[in-house]
């Protein structure tokens, strides 16, 4: 008998080991902290209470019949420290049976395979790293969640790391309302030598041994006046080779910040297109495989058998001009898990060509992604000629140039890197040129705010900062969506008024949960933990005395937040409150429980459909804001923008 979490799994596995095997899946945790309770003896050493989880009650009974028959019971959950928490709890609750682990990157024949004859056992440091982890989440999440409940609204939530990701989005929000924009000037000069048809366009870059700062209209004028009396001349021509190198192969992060660049896709939306293409396809023939290795992972590790493979690859498709003289090898950062592996083909002799045809569109375009950066990677690297004019004209000087791709190496793989950045033929400047000026060109510019975090940018903050792991990049993001605290707009996270108000308050009451640092230092305990070198009783005893020391600050410090409007209850007369609830704010009377009125907060625009008089609320979902008719469900109009309320509006 075979356990996996995922019933996605249990047919690709099923095929691969025939039937003397019975492939079964848990569907996840089945045993986990209680969801009504704290489940945690914070007097005991932290002692976490664990249960089975009544919703897989039915799971875990259909489990122990199916493992009364067999010899053998292989826990085959994920290669990660929750996959190593699940097994170890159901092995936990399965009798006295011979439980042996495996683990495998790759669902395939031959991993599987392997992983069956090198069989290991639980790794006991990761599932207490796991249940430390566990524990720290339960106790700040269901001890700061309830606060909020009294002091600001009902169903509302923090979160260990959730609620600094919302810190780094609210300050984001804050850097661009406080902007300023700062004016400043370039000038642009167009040039031409005696004898070539083609225009030299160089822009001003010094004056003098000082960097040009043209702060004004006035400035700029005065110095484009100067230019035009001046004589141009080439002051120096630099030539140099520019080596590119490829990029590691993806992990987590990395794949999640390209597919939203590249391919538009979410956090969440990668991740679920990933697990479909890790836990297996149906290739046709009756065989059905997974096409790539374990999709959370902070490893660039590559098992040596794929590179081989690649590289192979490389030397018959591409030719040995294009493979290094050795395997090109990429360091993870110092808390990668190094047992994992990168993200990867499972075989790269599947092409995406080879398999589109059995994928779905989305499917094809992240398996390309994948395969391409992972060819890339053993790849040599790409070649470019730079060259940098230098033209002085009496104290200034303007800078011109360009770079040429020499030799594509990896970028045969990655059309839209091969561009280059400036002129193809600048052979026939010489040194010394006189050039004639054929325009001067000042432009006005301003300074512009940092833009807001994109899904992407996000989760690279988050792993620069040290936030998080792998497995909670997308969650965190879809928490933070999912309570209203920050929003999708045009691709982009913008922090929500109620977000703002809850990290207002966190960062006030909590300031070392709401610290990056802090949280940093956490996740290499965490790490610490794993390894051995730590105790869980250790780690949480020295976080838990202080948190609780804010807490009780908070509890007694803290009043009831309550925004009151001019509008008054029309049942009771009171003055109406401004709340949070599932999909966003509303008016409730202030009066609330002995008054229970409550209404939506209208934009004030009509709404556009005929003979319809409600007017049109902003609503949320888990996609963002949209716009819904207060007569909902009379009227089921909905719009994702307000309409222009300058144009005519329907009859």
């Amino acid at each position: 008998m075979v356990i996996v979490e995922s019933p996605a799994k249990v047919k690709t596995i099923n095929k691969i080991l025939g039937s003397k095997f019975k492939v079964v899946s848990s569907m996840g945790h089945l045993i986990d902290l209680p969801a009504s309770t704290m489940g945690v003896d914070l007097e005991d050493n932290f002692k976490p209470r664990y249960i089975v989880v009544r919703k897989k009650q039915k799971i875990l009974t259909a489990l122990k019949k199916e493992a009364k028959t067999k010899d053998t019971i292989y826990i085959a959950t994920d290669p990660d420290r929750e996959g190593e928490a699940i097994g170890w709890h159901i092995a936990n609750h399965l009798g006295d049976k011979k439980f042996v682990r495996i683990t495998f990157h790759e669902i395939t024949k031959d991993a599987i395979t392997r992983a069956l004859k090198n069989p290991t056992e639980f790794d006991l440091k990761k599932i207490e790293a796991q249940s430390a982890r566990r524990v720290l989440d339960r106790i700040v999440g269901y001890q700061l969640s309830p606060l909020l409940w009294k002091k600001v609204s009902g169903g509302l939530s923090a979160g260990r790391v959730q609620s600094v990701a919302l810190r780094l989005v609210v300050e984001r929000e804050r850097e661009i309302q406080d902007f300023k924009p700062q004016e400043y000037w370039e000038i642009n000069v167009d040039l031409k030598k005696n004898g070539v048809s083609g225009i030299l366009t160089a822009q001003l870059e010094k004056i003098g041994s000082d960097k040009c700062g043209m702060t004004t209209n006035d400035d700029a004028q005065k110095i484009a006046d100067e230019l035009r009396q001046e004589k141009f001349v080439i002051s120096s021509i630099t030539i140099k080779p520019i080596k590119r190198n490829p990029s590691p192969p993806y992990i987590t992060s990395t794949l999640q910040q390209d597919a939203f660049n590249k391919l538009g896709f979410n956090t969440a939306r990668t991740m679920m297109l990933a697990q479909n293409l890790y836990e297996g396809i149906e290739l046709g023939d009756g065989e059905t495989t997974g096409l790539i290795t374990y999709m959370r992972t902070d490893s660039v590790n590559i098992a040596g058998e794929a590179l081989t493979k690649v590289r192979d690859l490389i030397k018959e498709k591409y030719g040995e001009k294009y493979l290094p003289e050795k395997a090109n090898i990429y360091k993870s950062k110092k808390s990668a898990q190094e047992a994992h592996e990168a993200i990867r083909p499972a075989d790269v002799l599947r092409s995406p060509e080879s398999v589109k045809n059995f994928l779905e569109t989305d499917q094809v375009k992240l398996y390309e992604l994948i395969w391409q950066r992972f060819v890339a990677c053993q790849m040599v690297p790409a070649i470019f000629e730079s060259l940098k004019i230098e033209i002085t004209a009496g104290k200034y000087i303007f800078g011109a140039g360009g770079s040429t791709l020499i030799f594509d190496g990896y970028l045969t793989l990655d059309q839209e890197s091969r561009n280059n950045d400036g002129p193809k033929d600048l052979s026939f400047y010489k040194e010394d040129d006189a050039l004639g000026l054929v325009d001067v060109r000042p432009s006005q510019h301003f300074t512009k705010p940092p833009p807001r975090y994109s899904e992407a940018s996000l989760v690279k903050a988050l792993e620069e900062d040290g936030i998080g792991r792998p497995s909670t990049y997308a969650p965190i993001i879809y928490t933070l969506v999912l309570r209203h605290y920050v929003y999708r707009e045009k691709g982009y996270l913008k922090a929500s008024d109620l977000g703002m108000q809850i990290c207002d308050l966190l960062v006030k009451y909590f300031p070392k949960i709401m610290d990056i640092g802090f949280t940093a230092t956490m996740e290499e305990h965490l790490d610490l933990v794993e390894e051995g070198k730590l105790e869980p009783a250790t780690l949480l005893g020295e976080f838990y005395k202080p948190f609780k020391e804010e807490l009780d600050f908070a509890t007694s410090t803290i009043e009831k937040t309550t925004t009151l409007t001019d509008k008054m209850c029309p049942l009771c007369g009171k003055p109406m409150a401004v709340k949070w609830g599932r999909n966003g704010r509303f008016l409730s009377c202030s009066d609330f429980p002995n008054c229970k009125h409550a209404q939506s907060i209208t934009t004030g625009v009509k709404c556009p459909q005929p003979d319809c008089t409600g007017e049109l609320v902003e609503r949320r979902s888990r996609r963002g804001v949209f716009y819904g008719c207060s007569h909902y469900p009379g009227c089921k109009h909905i719009s994702n923008k307000l309409p222009d309320t300058n144009q005519p509006q329907a009859a």
